[in-house]
Order: structure tokens, then sequence, then C-alpha cells
């Protein structure tokens, strides 16, 4: 099962109308937690809203992640070991109030953190592919920024 998730607070109908378009060559289920937009998707069901518990199951069970650039989906995916497409929007064009999601993916497909698709094409290709996760991140911050924090304050008082 591919999950997409896009937040709750500004729906994304590029997105839902391109997975739409790809969903039909695909042999695998989509499951959608999305604010609804003005595109109604013909091929998965689209939900505005999953309950925290109900999302970490869907999460846990998904083969691929496809979202948005926001962090909290990118950690999940990072913390769990799920392969992570990302699909940002784009202000330019209406979907956001800057580009900071954009920035935010380019920074990590140059750091190897996740899969990143900017189109259709782009898409199209990642979904059809057997990914596996780039990265894995604990749920606690790493020793040595645990280290240069304590030293930090130590300094400081």
């Amino acid at each position: 099962m591919i999950f997409v998730t896009i937040g709750t607070q500004i729906p994304f109908d590029r997105l839902i109308e391109i997975l739409d378009r790809i969903a039909p060559e695909l042999n695998e289920e989509i499951y959608a937690q999305a604010l609804r937009g003005k595109y109604k998707p013909k091929h998965f069901k689209l939900i505005d809203f999953i309950e925290p518990d109900e999302f970490e199951k869907v999460f846990a069970q998904a083969r691929l992640i496809v979202a948005h650039a926001g962090m909290g989906t990118i950690l999940s995916a990072l913390r769990n070991s799920k392969p992570l497409v990302i699909f940002p929007r784009i202000a330019s064009i209406g979907e956001h109030r800057n580009e900071h999601q954009k920035a935010t993916a380019l920074m990590i497909k140059e750091k190897n953190y996740a899969y990143v698709a900017t189109d259709e094409q782009e898409l199209r290709e990642l979904l059809h592919k057997d990914l596996h996760p780039l990265k894995h991140i604990g749920d606690t911050a790493s020793k040595s920024l645990v280290k240069s924090l304590e030293d930090f304050i130590d300094f400081n008082m």
C-alpha cells in the first residue's frame, strides 16, 4: 500500500490529480489522508483526517510514503525506516505561502534522506520502482549533539 499524507491545513490538488492519473498503472492500493480540494480522485479514496492511532497503523503498514515536504512526515518516515517520496508544494503557483517546501525538498535530496519528485514523470518513475529507505534516525538526539549542547550550556553558565 502507498500512503499519501499531505497535511490537514491546505489542499494539494496538483498532487492528488497526478496520483489519480498514475494509480491505474499501479497494482497497489493508494490510501490518502489529505484535506479535500476541488479535485476528487477516481482511483483511490481520499480521507480528510485520520485519528492519530489509525494514522500510525496505516503509516506502519505502508510500503511507501508519499508526502508534501512537511517535516513531521519526513521525520516519521526516517524514524520508521519507511521509503519516502517528497513532492513539494510550489508557492509560485499558489500551493503555499512561500517556497520553503522546495528548499526543504532540495536539502533532503542533497543529503540523500528521501526521494524527491517535482513533476508527474518523476513521481511516476519513482512509484514504479521498488524503493527502500535511504536513511534512518533514532528517537533521540545523537550523543555528539547532546555533548555539544551540554558543552555550550556549561560554557555559558
